[in-house]
């Protein structure tokens, strides 16, 4: 681990304290810099772990990928930046099926600072843009959405309002359950099997879709299969407006990859975009 050229990599330079501001910094930074994408998948390769691995494909070749890849790249990223860091395990709500993960299903940190405690994570898509605090389940206004970490026994749901504007009274947001977690300390060998899981199973959203994802200051870019969707932020009550481009050539998905995402993939990509298979069970 070169900290230096990490953070060089997503924009930061100089010396960082391990501080509220610089964790706030560098995941905010993460998620603008480093793009979270399953491509390794559809040009026919696989996701390797290995942290070493994980820092070459990230840092040195510019790349990004999913939660295996960049929350576990990125909480070592932290343990040496001399933060307390610990890794848990999450199950992801799937936005087609409606129907949750198995447990390994997403991999995310935990940090202890000064006695609070604040959850981790730059490899979810579209999630929040800045450290949640798990010292409350009320609403945390951020630039992108309205989140909130709400307490069901052991069990915890990260949520987002799925309105629109930002309400008057917060007892009339809408929320929606994005995945749930509990605070079970993890290793990263936990992970293996279900990081297997995601190459390989029609029920995995990373297997039936090529997807490369990009937060902005003004809102995200992604390209699914091969649809290019423009998301833009019209103001700060977080109202969206949405352009979409159907159908892009392999060229297009190329070139866009290239100048919007900076990256240049090995070996061609193989576009998918096919119906996910709802897990037999629901955990």
């Amino acid at each position: 681990m070169n900290v230096q050229k990490y953070l060089a990599r997503i924009g930061c330079s100089g010396p960082f304290p391990p501080t509220l501001d610089t964790l706030r910094k560098v995941h905010v930074n993460h998620l603008y810099t480093v793009p979270f994408e399953n491509l390794t998948i559809h040009i026919g390769e696989r996701v390797r772990l290995e942290l070493p691995h994980l820092y070459e494909k990230i840092v040195s070749m510019r790349r990004g990928g999913f939660c295996f890849e960049m929350n576990g790249l990125f909480s070592w990223l932290l343990s040496q930046m001399g933060y307390d860091v610990t890794i848990l395990s999450g199950q992801v709500r799937n936005r087609f099926t409606g129907v949750y993960g198995p447990p390994f299903d997403h991999f995310i940190a935990m940090v202890k600072l000064d006695g609070h405690r604040w959850l981790c994570d730059v490899g979810f898509g579209s999630g929040f843009q800045l450290p949640l605090s798990l010292e409350t389940d009320s609403p945390q206004v951020q630039s992108h959405g309205v989140y909130r970490l709400r307490s069901q026994g052991k069990c915890i749901f990260m949520e987002m309002n799925s309105e629109t504007e930002v309400p008057v009274s917060p007892e009339v947001y809408c929320w929606k359950e994005l995945y749930k977690f509990t605070l079970e300390p993890r290793e990263r060998d936990d992970f293996k099997a279900m990081c297997e899981y995601h190459q390989t199973s029609a029920s995995s959203l990373f297997f039936c879709k090529s997807l490369c994802s990009l937060l902005l200051p003004t809102g995200r870019i992604t390209i699914m299969g091969r649809k290019l969707t423009v998301t833009s932020l019209a103001s700060k009550d977080h109202e969206h407006t949405t352009e979409n481009k159907e159908e892009l050539s392999d060229e297009e998905i190329t070139e866009i990859l290239g100048e919007r995402f900076g990256i240049v993939l090995p070996s061609p990509l193989t576009p998918k975009d096919v119906e996910i298979t709802p897990p037999p069970a629901i955990y």
